[in-house]
Formats: structure tokens, sequence, C-alpha cells
């Protein structure tokens, strides 16, 4: 019989605590090690019962959840799935809390006491299971260190590449530096952290722009992109429907719709629907992959990082069916989950694996 997860709740209210316990309770794959009231108490309890993973609520008192995380990543790296309310607040530090080493997160439902808690039964049960899943030697992952990236410059001699796995079933078109270029990025669970390392490294003045599908629910994605365009010399926004795409910018699907690109004139323009999910999720990287695959005369670099399941690998076969594209993938050494790079991978139209911290280096050498 396999082993049980073991998990640590901390949350300030009973109320909550109790539900969060009953709920894992119920999966027979999970122990409930013990609980705490705040962060003070969790870094004790963590370091008495070891747990798993530790579900931790943002905001309580004596030591917030934020300062906690940061303790437990120091003292003893522990996956950590944060609970978090829509506020404005609350989406913010939850944001800082995917930075600072967090697997992922659950929105409760109706802010920090959430009667209906039930609501997000399912999605928590599945998180801790992922969380299990990661090792904790990819919780305090090193960015690399930020410097200018020369246009055309070479790769570093220290990248982990596995270099132009060519298509086996498509013809590569030669590919043209001079030719317009579209950016597509594909990421879920660890996808804050790795879009931070891979965007602030693109130069502000990157010749083309950036469409990113995050998996992320409705309000977080503006705390994400505002969290990035702090940090990152290009723009970062939430996208806007009928807003005209411009260079340098990188567009972040809003948390509910699909991002798709459609021409307007001379220029493309964001299109927002909110058709039904595609695999459960809303955004797509499958849609957004096959929306751009029909904008014939611009050349597209297609990225897929971190993250469950296999989203992104139907829109990158249509991708290169359709057009000249190139697809990098992020490799199993940095994923925190190896799921849709490996889909995509398993597709046979990857270019290029990489590690997190020379992907951007990998789509600057496409770049004119």
């Amino acid at each position: 019989m396999n082993q049980t997860i073991s998990v640590l709740v901390v949350d300030d209210s009973a109320f909550m605590r109790k539900l969060i316990i009953n709920f894992l309770d119920e999966d027979p794959a999970i122990t409930v090690a013990g609980f705490a009231r705040n962060g003070e108490d969790a870094l004790q309890k963590a370091k008495k019962l070891r747990p798993d993973v530790i579900t931790l609520d943002v905001e309580m008192p004596i030591l917030n959840g934020l300062d906690a995380l940061k303790r437990i990543m120091d003292e003893i790296p522990t996956p950590v799935v944060m609970l978090s309310s829509l506020t404005e607040h609350g989406t913010n530090q939850t944001m800082e809390a995917m930075e600072n080493g967090a697997v992922d997160f659950v929105a409760k439902p109706s802010g920090t006491i959430s009667l209906d808690l039930h609501k997000i039964k399912d999605e928590l049960l599945q998180k801790v299971h992922s969380a299990s899943r990661v090792p904790v030697s990819k919780l305090k992952y090193k960015p690399v260190e930020k410097r200018k990236i020369e246009i055309q410059a070479e790769m570093p001699a220290s990248a982990h590449r596995i270099i132009h796995k060519k298509a086996s079933n498509i013809q590569q078109a030669k590919w043209n530096l001079n030719s317009p270029k579209l950016i597509c990025i594909g990421t879920s669970t660890g996808g804050p952290r790795a879009l931070q390392e891979v965007l602030s490294h693109f130069p502000a003045d990157i010749k083309a722009p950036i469409l990113v599908v995050q998996h992320m629910p409705a309000g977080f994605t503006k705390s994400l992109a505002a969290r990035l365009n702090q940090l990152c010399d290009i723009s970062v926004k939430e996208a806007e429907d009928g807003e005209i795409i411009k260079q340098g910018v990188a567009y972040i699907a809003p948390g509910g719709f699909h991002l798709n690109a459609r021409r307007v004139g001379t220029s493309l323009a964001v299109h927002l629907s909110e058709e039904p999910p595609r695999s459960g999720h809303r955004p797509s990287v499958d849609v957004m992959l096959e929306s751009v695959s029909e904008i014939p005369d611009y050349d597209k670099i297609c990225v897929i990082m971190t993250g469950m399941g296999s989203d992104g690998a139907k829109g990158l076969v249509k991708l290169k069916e359709n057009g000249n594209s190139r697809a990098i993938a992020e490799s199993q050494n940095t994923c925190i989950v190896f799921g849709m790079p490996k889909a995509a991978i398993g597709t046979n139209l990857v270019d290029d694996v990489e590690d997190l911290g020379q992907i951007a280096y990998s789509v600057m050498k496409y770049m004119p």
C-alpha cells in the first residue's frame, strides 16, 4: 500500500481549519498531520511534523502567510499550497508567494471566511496531490543572473540544450530573421515564477508582441501582470478585448477568458472569448495557439513551460501545420511539473528543450 500524503493545515480561523481538514480527511490518500493557527506556529509544527505538503493561509496574525512561506523555504523547504482571498491585497500577496517558492494556490470563493469553501474542495485536493510530487530541490530555484541579451547573441556555453529536435512529420521551413514575429507562451503550475524568469530577460526593444496564457482564475491575472510589469524591461499587462497588439508588450490572458489574436487592417488585435473551457481550462494554451496559427504572415515562436496536463500540445500541432514556427519546451530539470512540456515534446514538434534560465536566450536567437 502506498504511503499517504501528510499535510499540515495552517489557518487562523478555527472554522476554516475544520472545513479544510474535513475535505482532506475525505481523501484516503491524504493524512492530516496537524494544524497551526499562524505563521510562527506553522514554522514550529513543520519542523516537528515534517509534512509532505503545507496548506497556508495568506492573511494571518503574528506571522502572515507570506513571511511564514519565506522562512519555511529557508529553514525547512516543503511544498506549499497557498489559500488566498480574491481581494486586491490577497491576489498581490499570492503572486509574491508564487515568486517565493509556493507551488500553487487556491482562491477562497468568498473571502477570508468562506462558508462556501466546498466549491474549491476538488481543486484543493488535486493541488495537494500535485504539490506532494514536487521535488524539494525545485522549490528554491536560483534565477539566472539578469543581463541584457544582445540581439542574435550566441547562447551561453553553460546552457543545457537539446539542439533542434526537428519535427519528424512536418517540413521545417527556413527561418527568416527579418519576417514579423509573434511570441506565444503557455504555462500553468509553477508558471508565475517561470514567467518572471523568462520575461525579465527580454530586452525592452524586442521586435515582437508576446501572448501569454497562464492557467489562473479571474482576479489573479491582473495582479500577475502588474507584478511582472514592475520586474521586466518590457511592458506586461492583462490583455483587453479589442486592443491593438504592439511589439515589446506581453499580453496576459485574463482569468476566465480565452486569448485570441485577430487581424484588424494591417495590425493584430486581442480578441477575448468566453467560449467553453478547453480540457478544463479557460484561458487555454491550445485555443491561443490555434488562433495565431490562422495568421499567415507572422512567424511564431511557441514556448511551453511548467504545468500539469497537456494543454498546448494540440495547439502546437496546428501551429506547425500552418506557416513557419519554432517551439521551445522547458526541460524536466527545472519544471515544477513536467506535464505540459512533456506532452509538447511528445508531439515530436519541439525544436529546443531548455532549462528555464536559458529559455529567453533560446527565444532571442530566433529574433531579428
